[in-house]
């Protein structure tokens, strides 16, 4: 596996952790964040997140393995 790859599924991996193994640590109703309780605000956080993560991913994976000049793709 290439060192891009390898970087991206790991980045790509967070927001997966975070919004399934995480949630048993941070199921509270207290405190209230913007008028929402916890646990709501952290799964919208991690929704509205994901993409900016996913995006570095994606610049990561074309930084590592970008195609060789002259080469096929």
């Amino acid at each position: 596996m290439q060192k891009g790859t390898k970087y991206a599924l790991i980045l790509g991996a967070i927001p997966f952790i975070t919004l399934v193994f995480a949630l048993p640590l941070v199921n509270r109703i207290k405190p209230i964040v913007l008028g929402l309780p916890f646990l709501l605000f952290w799964i919208l956080s991690w929704v509205l997140l994901t993409p900016l993560i996913l995006f570095i991913a994606y610049l990561l994976e074309e930084k590592f393995n970008s195609p060789k000049e002259g080469g096929k793709e």
